[in-house]
């Protein structure tokens, strides 16, 4: 206590003490708590079926970025399914819709759980690629005529016009999805024969593959000149001042000091026409 004499008086009052707190590693991490405590509240729960008892609870906790996925946005999907029925789960497959703020689908995945008993919870990862930052989820069960898989295909060379099943869906490398069943993927590059690659997806199969194609052998002739470009084309004649190369069609020629190299295709040899035998008399 710290007394004052004030008009004779004596008053008393506490004495005030400073205290300071000093935070060290490890001991004091206050001002972190809410934000830590918020990283561990759930994102999105969803029960399932929507209507009716719910048999499963689905809690999509943290959606965290992967780098490197150019216009595409890659997210690792943080997901605890929980049993809520009486019954073992065999087997539940599910896709998983993803939609920005404006309740646009930006992306979508694939999620199975398997042998689930009463009261059980299963944690686990899943990978998706969006167009925009997904805020919220659906789900919808996959039924095994529904189900589809997601594949990466890829070629070499790179950027080849790719075809499923006849309908074209970009150049290489493409993520495709498909259903169980037998496909035809093709592709087309200028300058290389075309390829066709028959694809075959099992029922128990599950997306992540990857299929790569290599394309056939250059289609013409190929003509590298010393400034650093290529004619591909098909090559006439060559004499001792330039070169006829035959390209879309039209007949070029090239000064042959200015070619550095020249690589020719190995072509079949066209059948020979017999002549048909006069019939006898």
């Amino acid at each position: 206590m710290q007394e004052l004499a004030y008009h004779g008086c004596v008053m008393k009052r506490p004495l005030l003490r400073h205290v300071l707190l000093i935070a060290l590693p490890g001991l004091f991490v206050l001002p972190t708590l809410a934000k830590d405590k918020a990283k561990d509240t759930p994102l999105l729960t969803i029960d399932w079926p929507e209507s009716g008892t719910p048999a499963l609870r689905f809690t999509f906790s943290k959606f965290k970025s992967l780098p490197g996925m150019g216009p595409l946005h890659g997210y690792v999907m943080d997901v605890t399914a929980q049993n809520l029925s009486s019954k073992r789960i065999a087997n539940a497959q599910f896709h998983v819709y993803l939609f920005n703020k404006d309740k646009t689908r930006v992306g979508e995945d694939g999620i199975e759980v398997s042998n689930v008993g009463p009261g059980e919870s299963v944690k686990f990862e899943t990978t998706v690629a969006a167009s925009d930052t997904p805020v919220s989820a659906s789900l919808e069960p996959i039924t095994q005529s529904a189900k589809v898989v997601t594949l990466t295909v890829n070629s070499t060379p790179q950027g080849a016009l790719l075809k499923v099943d006849g309908a074209e869906v970009g150049e290489t490398p493409r993520m495709i999805t498909v259903g169980p069943g037998h496909h035809i993927l093709t592709f087309s590059k200028e300058g290389f024969t075309d390829g066709r690659f028959p694809l075959e997806i099992g029922p128990n199969d599950v997306s992540g593959g990857t299929v790569s194609f290599e394309l056939g052998n250059a289609a013409f002739d190929s003509v590298e000149l010393r400034d650093g470009g290529v004619l591909n084309g098909d090559l006439v004649s060559i004499s001792g001042m330039d070169l006829e190369v035959r390209v879309g069609g039209t007949i070029q020629h090239i000064d042959r000091n200015k070619v550095k190299r020249i690589v020719l295709t190995q072509r079949e040899a066209p059948t020979p026409e017999l002549p048909t035998a006069a019939p006898n008399p």
